[in-house]
């Protein structure tokens, strides 16, 4: 009798060895996935200030995708994000205006042209108040700019400036606070 619960004893202590190894092996996949997600996939941060309003308001809750461009580049329009490059711990998001190899100007009514043709957008929220000079960007230099533009730290300034292909994150791609603003971010 007594060997019949001794091997009872046995066999539950082998049972919750094995399945306490089980959990702790389930927990390091589910450490690794969220890790390769977060690293390569998509991330979550959240807006700061009023620079890109209407589109994104002050305490909106974002999911970044990281993932679109490792297939292809930037586009027009698109709403990126990248690191202020003083302090790697503070975001930007703009929208991109300017692609790499082009020639960007605001005149003095406003109006931003791209390659010496007027930009036909909307997500401006006002017109521009002051001129930029030409700016000719690089092979692999974007012209971004805040949608509420005379509020907006961007490539207008020394602060944000050009910002170089590699310094992009990724794209703004889905609202996920406030609850009664859920949805993808628009883009061009």
């Amino acid at each position: 009798m007594r060997e019949k619960q001794s091997d009872k004893k046995r066999a539950a202590a082998k049972w919750t060895v094995r399945k306490f190894f089980e959990c702790m092996m389930y927990l390091v996949i589910v450490i690794a996935l969220t890790y390769v997600v977060i690293r390569f996939v998509g991330q979550r941060t959240g807006v700061s200030g009023s620079s890109m309003e209407p589109a994104l308001s002050d305490g909106d809750h974002l999911l970044i995708d990281k993932l679109s461009y490792r297939f292809h580049e930037p586009e027009r329009f698109d709403v990126v994000v990248f690191p202020d490059e003083n302090t790697n711990s503070k975001y930007y998001i703009k929208r991109v205006i300017g692609l790499p190899g082009e020639r960007v100007q605001i005149d003095e009514k406003g109006y931003i042209y791209v390659n010496g043709e007027e930009l036909c957008e909307s997500y401006g929220l006002e017109v521009i108040k002051e001129a930029e000079e030409i700016i000719d960007l690089g092979e692999d230099e974007y012209y971004v700019l805040g949608d509420n533009r005379n509020n907006s730290e961007d490539s207008r300034g020394d602060v944000v400036g050009r910002v170089h292909r590699y310094e992009i994150v990724g794209k703004a791609w889905f609202r996920i606070y406030p609850i009664n603003r859920i949805g993808f971010v628009k883009h061009g």
